[in-house]
């Protein structure tokens, strides 16, 4: 899609765009969520360490049986590494991720007994753990306010000419800038949707993009 043209553009306009940008979002996709499939904060903790260089497909195929086997920290945290892999061993990076499950597992019944932490800092000491996990658990399972950045997200930000920064934390921070903080959690759900089903990598359907109006590097046809 070359380089993107920006508008110069103040704070506040860039608060108008991002209003109206929102709303576009809103009618578009009203019950976005995450699509990795769990049905307790750990689970999803589990999902999302996962889901990192994998797709959210190849996580809820593996996830079924890994959470019949070990359904909660306590559980997880009596395994190997070695017990863990053949459950995931479709997922990329299979055995850091199978160590890192355990040792999150360990951690969370030694330091948080068996639950997930409602702290980013906390989150972020466990393995496997990073900002973008810790945020995306925060606001999916706890809708605690933040925007988590992935590729679909930074993709469609700089795209739109919402953020050109090029670390997620930054490319979050600027974001957070301009949009509602009790819309934040949303907007991560439904940038990601957005940019895996219609703003994509590779040929953009920008001709049926509901943002295209506001789409500063909008392809015609």
């Amino acid at each position: 899609m070359g380089g993107v043209a920006c508008p110069k553009e103040g704070l506040e306009e860039k608060r108008k765009r991002a209003r109206a940008i929102l709303e576009a979002l809103k009618e578009a996709y009203p019950k976005a969520r995450t699509e990795l499939r769990h049905e307790t904060p750990f689970q999803l903790l589990v999902a999302t360490v996962l889901s990192a260089q994998a797709t959210d497909r190849s996580v809820n195929e593996a996830t079924p049986a890994l959470f019949a086997r070990f359904p909660d920290a306590f559980a997880l945290a009596q395994a190997s590494p070695n017990e863990v892999e053949p459950y995931i061993r479709r997922i990329g990076l299979y055995k850091t991720k199978a160590k890192n499950l355990v040792a999150l597992a360990q951690c969370l019944v030694a330091e948080h007994g068996g639950e997930v932490p409602r702290d980013k800092a906390a989150l972020m000491r466990l393995p496997g753990v990073g900002w973008k996990t810790a945020t995306v658990v925060l606001g999916a399972a706890f809708g605690i306010p933040g925007i988590a950045v992935d590729t679909h997200v930074a993709r469609v930000a700089r795209r739109l000419c919402l953020s050109l920064a090029k670390s997620p934390e930054r490319i979050g921070a600027e974001l957070e800038a301009i949009f509602p903080k009790e819309r934040w959690v949303f907007l991560h759900h439904a940038l990601v949707l957005h940019g895996r089903y219609v703003c994509t990598a590779r040929k953009p359907r920008c001709p049926a993009c509901v943002l295209a109006p506001y789409c500063p590097s909008r392809q015609e046809g």
